[in-house]
């Protein structure tokens, strides 16, 4: 069996002491140890991100040892990490077993999070390949939807071009509601971002702007309405 590949990526700080007075030592409250794991995978050079415990979880299991799991992840084309295996049955026909690393997180780690609306599992930051349990989440089709990549040819979610303009949209209730035009695709982009924040906080869909110049604006860009 070929020994599972994996290494600690860093540890928090667990404290500080500092001498604030003569003959006085102030100590600052013990922080929790943040032990994760980079896991390379096979296909990709990128590496996928899991806690400790979840590590320890994967790589102890006795089926997914037995399967070599933990080595035989590889980069699916959705952005996730998978692990996929075709058997061969006794009847000659063959079996094909898909098991999606973030899900299999959830399900193991996270179950009292899961309800009747909200049982689709996704990543608060948008990387499917960072699966530390603080990233990862049980969401409503509704949102689950809204964080979905965009189709837009813009690269921008809500952006579409209309001749050297463009137009910023997004969607109440199913319906395309009209923010406003706007000079350059990243201003349409960062007024997509702020409408989302307005109508649905930390559930809502954010596009991650190219222009550092524009990521840093002000929130007062004005569209032509």
């Amino acid at each position: 069996m070929t020994k599972p590949f994996g290494f600690p990526c860093y540890v928090k700080t667990l404290f500080e002491v500092l001498a604030s007075m003569p003959n006085t030592i102030q100590v600052q409250p013990l922080k929790p140890i943040v032990l994760l794991y980079k896991v390379k995978l096979k296909n990709s050079d990128d590496s996928v991100l899991v806690d400790a415990q979840v590590y320890e979880n994967l790589t102890t299991d006795s089926y997914l040892v037995k399967v070599n799991f933990i080595n035989n992840l590889r980069r699916h084309s959705s952005g996730c990490a998978v692990f996929q295996k075709t058997w061969k049955k006794a009847d000659g026909k063959y079996k094909t077993e898909t098991i999606y690393l973030h899900k299999l997180v959830a399900e193991r780690f996270l179950a009292d999070q899961k309800t009747e609306t909200c049982n689709l599992v996704g990543t608060k930051n948008g990387n499917k390949l960072d699966c530390r349990l603080n990233n990862i989440q049980y969401r409503s089709r509704s949102v689950a939807s809204r964080k979905r990549k965009t189709s837009s040819k813009i690269g921008y979610t809500g952006v579409y071009q209309e001749n050297n303009r463009y137009r910023a949209v997004i969607s109440i209730d199913r319906k395309s509601v009209h923010i406003g035009m706007f000079s350059t695709a990243e201003e349409a982009a960062l007024a997509y971002n702020r409408k989302s924040k307005e109508l649905y906080g930390e559930e809502g869909k954010v596009n991650i702007i190219k222009t550092r110049r524009l990521r840093e604006k002000s929130d007062d860009t004005a569209p032509d309405v």
